[in-house]
């Protein structure tokens, strides 16, 4: 009689070995459909053959002395006869990236974090059981290697291996060479693999890290002080958007993930401070695409006694010192244009420019059921509630934002879509706030800040309405930022910086997926993926 039982896998290796149910956990974890499982099979038998000759797989005695990258720069302009004088042994250690075998000879590339050099090993110079040790090894594997330099018959620079000692068995196999990982969110998925196989993605978060370097040493240079403020918050503010909600389990409270860090830096005013900024994620329960990802980093500074076409000005020196540090240039390239980032960018009114750049008559964005029309004629929703302001909002996002190419700084935005920055003095209902644009997309936000507690108190009531009747995006009541005004904040001003798009803009990507190192995604298996 037949059982419902299923049958156990068997798993049979091209070795005999006690050393093969070592790696049984490993062998059960194979999808039998896995087109890689033969490969994975044969670099576990290495592995059982590599220990049954007693070579540990994952050692951590070799000390290395020497970085690859500056290894091959230094002595790239010698001639043979300049690196045999040198009468020097390297140490090196990386992952063979490639490996050509002809015998008794064989070919490899190893590569560190710093760059790639070729290694050439012989079973006369390493002795017949070193090498035989070697010829178990894969691409994939970390080895640390000794030697001196030579050049080959045709004249690259390679390392003439005295000992090869395996530091980490891989037993995955790396990509096809030239092909690398072709599935793009593969390639996010699997980031451990994409950044051993694609140059460029390493150049890129190379470059991430020297933009946010070069942006904090630009502001502690004119005098800012760097500050970490709560990234769980009781109510969440400084945004209109969706926050994500978690609980503390001791306190048996609702805590949010910040959407911004504004209020808390506003509060480091009262208290006296006079430049403060902060570089860390925000989150914002939001969708994904191209330009969004729910966690991502910002760049908040606040400036007591300065007002916002001061930030203007900062800015552009602040675009143009990180450009320069990064690429060498003021120009950059970006999907197929040039933009300047020198000095002397736009500054165009929010309400001209729906006219003059977006090519919309007053009469239409001025009243309010012809805005609603041209909006929903243009395929987005108004939904019930929005005012005049917010409707010019999206008509400003869909016919003046994507012409903004070149630095665009558009400013006096309408004060109901404002509830944090200060009113105009000769118009109160536009205030001193700017954004700037790039390439079609929003780079800053910034504003001379709201400093009257009154005024403060009555647009967040006017926030809590739209929120009841349905804005989810809406400012909540925060009664304890309206406390800490009332002790008295100077007038400031104040900008956040999305560190994403803007290492995405010097560094020519189109997703912001390349400019984070892991962008969330549907867990692997998940329906859509």
């Amino acid at each position: 009689m037949g059982s419902d039982a299923p049958r156990k896998k068997e798993y049979k290796l091209p070795v005999k070995s006690k050393r093969v149910e070592d790696f049984r956990p490993l062998l059960e974890s194979l999808d039998a459909r896995d087109e890689l499982n033969e490969v994975f099979k044969n670099r576990i038998s290495k592995a059982v053959q590599l220990l049954d000759a007693d070579v540990p797989l994952y050692p951590n005695d070799f000390e290395k002395n020497d970085e690859i990258g500056e290894v091959a720069g230094a002595h790239e302009p010698l001639d043979e006869a300049g690196l045999a004088a040198l009468d020097r042994t390297f140490r090196l250690a990386g992952r063979i990236v490639a490996l050509r075998s002809f015998g008794k000879v064989a070919f490899f590339t190893v590569q560190d974090a710093s760059g790639r050099l070729q290694v050439f090993a012989e079973r006369d110079t390493l002795g017949t059981d070193v090498y035989s040790t070697f010829k178990k090894f894969d691409i994939g594997d970390i080895v640390g290697v000794t030697g001196k330099l030579f050049r080959t018959k045709t004249g690259e620079l390679t390392l003439h291996a005295a000992t090869i000692k395996l530091l980490t068995k891989s037993m995955r196999p790396l990509p096809e060479k030239y092909h690398g990982l072709k599935d793009v969110e593969t390639r996010y998925r699997q980031r451990y693999v994409d950044l051993i196989v694609t140059p460029k993605a390493v150049e890129i978060f190379k470059a991430r890290t020297k933009i946010v370097r070069e942006l904090r040493a630009f502001l502690d240079t004119a005098g800012f002080m760097e500050v970490e403020t709560p990234m769980m918050q009781a109510i969440p503010g400084g945004a209109t958007a969706k926050p994500f909600i978690t609980h503390h389990n001791a306190l048996d409270m609702s805590l949010y993930m910040r959407i911004a860090p504004e209020l808390y830096l506003k509060r480091l005013l009262v208290g006296g401070f006079e430049r403060v900024y902060e570089v860390g994620r925000n989150f914002r329960n939001e969708g994904i695409s191209t330009r969004h990802n729910p966690e991502f980093t910002m760049c908040e500074f606040y400036w007591a006694f300065a007002r916002y076409n001061d930030l203007m000005d900062l800015t552009e020196r602040l675009f143009g010192h990180i450009a320069r540090a990064v690429t060498g240039s003021d120009a950059v390239e970006y999907q197929g244009q040039t933009i300047h980032l020198g000095p002397g960018w736009a500054r165009v009114p929010f309400h001209e420019s729906l006219q003059t750049i977006g090519g919309i008559d007053p009469a239409v964005y001025n009243d309010f059921d012809a805005a609603k029309a041209l909006v929903e004629k243009s395929g987005e929703k108004v939904l019930k509630g929005e005012k005049l302001g917010k409707v010019q909002a999206k008509l400003f996002d869909i016919f003046v934002e994507p012409k903004l190419i070149e630095p665009h700084f558009i400013y006096h935005y309408p004060t109901e879509i404002s509830p944090l920055s200060r009113r105009n003095t000769d118009d109160p209902t536009i205030t001193d706030r700017f954004e700037l644009f790039i390439a079609g997309r929003e780079m800053a936000n910034a504003f001379s800040e709201l400093n009257d507690p009154v005024d403060q108190r009555q647009r967040f009531e006017e926030q809590v309405r739209e929120k009841e009747a349905g804005d989810d995006e809406a400012h909540r009541m925060d009664d304890d930022y309206v406390r800490a005004l009332e002790y008295g904040m100077p007038p400031a001003a104040g900008e956040g910086i999305g560190i994403d798009r803007l290492v995405m803009l010097l560094t020519d990507q189109a997703s912001i997926r390349e400019v984070i190192l892991f962008p969330l995604l549907r867990p692997e298996g998940a329906p859509g993926t």
